[in-house]
C-alpha cells in the first residue's frame, strides 16, 4: 500500500542555472520574484542566497548619492553632536561636583536635610538684588 509523502523531493539546482538567474535579477531584466515564478523556484530567499554566493553585489545593495553641500551638511552636524556631547558630560561633572560640595558643606555645618537647605537657600538668592 502507498502512502503519501508529506515532504516535497528535493529540487537540485546546477551551478550554471543559478548563475543564469542571477545574471538576469542583477541585468533588470526581470525582478527577484518574477524570476522565481518564471523558473519554479520554490524558497523566497534562495535567489538572495544565490545573489549573494554567486552575483556581483548589486542585489539588495542600496547606493545613496549625495551631493557635497549634503556631505559638508553631515560632517558638520557630527561635529555639532560631538562637541554638544562634550557640552553635557562637562555639565554633569560640574553638577556632580557642585552636589558632592554641598553635601560636603552641609555636613560639616550640621545641616541634615539637605533638599531643605537647598530650596532655603534658593529662596534666599531669589530675593537678593
Amino acid at each position: 500500500m502507498k502512502t503519501k509523502s508529506k515532504y516535497r523531493p528535493a529540487i537540485r539546482y546546477s551551478e550554471a542555472f543559478k548563475i543564469q538567474l542571477v545574471r538576469e535579477v542583477e541585468a533588470g531584466q526581470i525582478n527577484s520574484e518574477q524570476c522565481r515564478r518564471k523558473y519554479g523556484v520554490a524558497g523566497k530567499s534562495t535567489l538572495h542566497n544565490w545573489a549573494r554566493k554567486y552575483g556581483n553585489g548589486t542585489i539588495g545593495k542600496v547606493i545613496r548619492v549625495e551631493t557635497p553641500k549634503e556631505i559638508n551638511e553631515k560632517a558638520a552636524l557630527k561635529q555639532r553632536v560631538k562637541d554638544l556631547e562634550r557640552a553635557l558630560a562637562g555639565s554633569n561633572v560640574e553638577l556632580m561636583l557642585e552636589r558632592e560640595y554641598t553635601a560636603i558643606a552641609c555636613e560639616r555645618a550640621g545641616i541634615k536635610d539637605i533638599a531643605e537647605f537647598k530650596k532655603k537657600a534658593a529662596g534666599k538668592r531669589r530675593t537678593e538684588g
